[in-house]
């Protein structure tokens, strides 16, 4: 359910201005669109998992609130990533 060391090592390198980069909400958003990925297919076997039903929810809801702070400060940045991360909205 949670990621590797690695592959947010990867996603940093992506989306972050440097390699170091973790606190851009650039770097968060992608960090935690890779955990709502894991969750989502985890809901999908074990469909009656009600803690983790509700810590995807709050997933959700805090990349929906990073979306949203990116969107006011840069329109750009936040539609290239939401193109990059393949979101709807």
């Amino acid at each position: 359910m949670s990621i590797t060391i690695e592959r947010k090592a990867e996603l940093v390198k992506e989306f972050g201005k440097s390699p170091t980069d973790t606190g851009s909400p650039e770097v968060q958003i992608a960090i935690i669109s890779e955990r709502i990925t894991n969750l989502s297919g985890h809901m999908k076997g074990h469909a009656k998992d009600l803690h983790s039903r509700r810590g995807l929810l709050m997933l959700v809801g805090q990349r929906r609130r990073l979306l949203d702070y990116l969107k006011n400060k840069n329109l750009g940045g936040y539609q290239n990533l939401i193109k990059r991360l393949g979101i709807r909205r």
